[in-house]
């Protein structure tokens, strides 16, 4: 037998707001669906037919209808709350549980893991897994770092970034780099490529056929970065590409150099040199600060973009790889901009040295 007509009588307004549910590419299917059992009710269809035009069952025809007279549109645009599993663990479990994350260690381990803490209190490991992820604690993750402890470290950290947000007039300024033993390493098996549904695949364990060091200086105003590969990197290395360095720039303008404290660059031989080419001037970075050097962007953009799956047979094909990808970045090249003030890095170092003076 089929359901008798019911005839569903509107609240103001709620007419245009289902409609507009009904039409609207975003609502929820569900939402849609009930929005349709109460228009077409209010129509004076008989549930049957609403049944049939809306393709749901009968009860769930005479649930909506109910709700909608009950408690108006708001009813149908959420479900009720359901009851849900009761809650194997007590606030206090959860307390332990994250103290002991944080205090404590395995005995037989360095940090824990979800199955390692679920042995320990006796829970199951997506529960401890849950809980984790709501106090935002996560054991297996560590992030590295170094707070420079240069006595001058806030006299060079204002003098780089300096030259980086207001560089001199009539001048250039590099920051200058070398990236060392670069390896020639070629793969063991030939990999595969990629394709829908499976990534490319190069082999764990690799052939070494030497190494190369580059030496390059990132023009901090234009991006364009002057290099070389060398077989080493003593302070014969570096004097001839400051030469390359220093011809590359026109007469008339200053040269400032970015650099860290490798002592290659401090040799009596270059200093000899730094005196006699005065537009030619140092400025060093801290002390275990090289993320301060705009140079180490480019390199980590080489490293990612060309080395990393890179497969060479000798070191000419290396270092050919590395000048095309250059030469070809040189073409359109565009540049580093910093945008961390002194200010905002001094606080943030401080921060750092009060944490570790409270941690030990």
């Amino acid at each position: 037998m089929g359901l008798p007509v019911r005839r569903i009588r509107l609240r103001r307004g709620d007419r245009r707001r289902l409609e507009r549910l009904v039409n609207k590419r975003t609502t929820p299917q569900r939402v849609a669906e009930r929005a349709k059992i109460v228009l077409a009710s209010a129509q004076g269809l008989s549930g049957s037919a609403i049944c049939s035009e809306v393709g749901v069952s009968r009860p769930t025809v005479t649930q909506w209808l109910d709700r909608y007279e009950a408690k108006g549109l708001e009813a149908l645009l959420q479900d009720r709350e359901r009851s849900g599993r009761p809650r194997e663990i007590t606030s206090d479990d959860e307390a332990e549980i994250v103290r002991k994350t944080l205090e404590d260690k395995p005995p037989n381990a360095t940090h824990w893991s979800c199955r390692l803490m679920a042995a320990e209190v006796g829970v199951h490991p997506t529960t401890i897994s849950r809980i984790w992820r709501a106090h935002g604690l996560q054991p297996h993750r560590i992030d590295y770092f170094k707070v420079s402890t240069d006595p001058r470290f806030v006299e060079k950290l204002r003098d780089v970034v300096g030259l980086y947000v207001d560089p001199p007039e009539r001048a250039v300024v590099f920051a200058f780099d070398e990236k060392s033993q670069i390896q020639a390493l070629d793969r063991t098996q030939p990999g595969l490529p990629l394709k829908k549904g499976r990534a490319g695949t190069m082999t764990h364990d690799y052939k070494r056929h030497g190494t190369t060091t580059l030496f390059a200086a990132l023009d901090v105003a234009t991006g364009e970065v002057l290099h070389e590969c060398m077989p080493r990197h003593r302070h014969q290395e570096f004097l001839r590409f400051l030469r390359k360095i220093d011809r590359a720039v026109p007469a008339g303008l200053d040269i400032h150099v970015i650099l860290d404290n490798y002592a290659t660059h401090k040799h009596p031989t270059v200093r000899t040199w730094l005196e006699n080419h005065p537009r030619v001037q140092f400025h060093f970075t801290p002390t275990s600060a090289s993320w301060l050097n705009l140079v180490e962007r480019f390199f980590s953009e080489l490293t990612t973009r060309q080395l990393k799956r890179l497969a060479v047979t000798s070191v000419s094909e290396l270092i050919d790889a590395i000048t095309r990808y250059i030469d070809t970045r040189n073409e359109n090249p565009r540049p580093f901009v910093w945008t961390a003030s002194p200010k905002s890095i001094i606080a943030k170092v401080r921060k750092a040295k009060d944490t570790l003076a409270t941690q030990h």
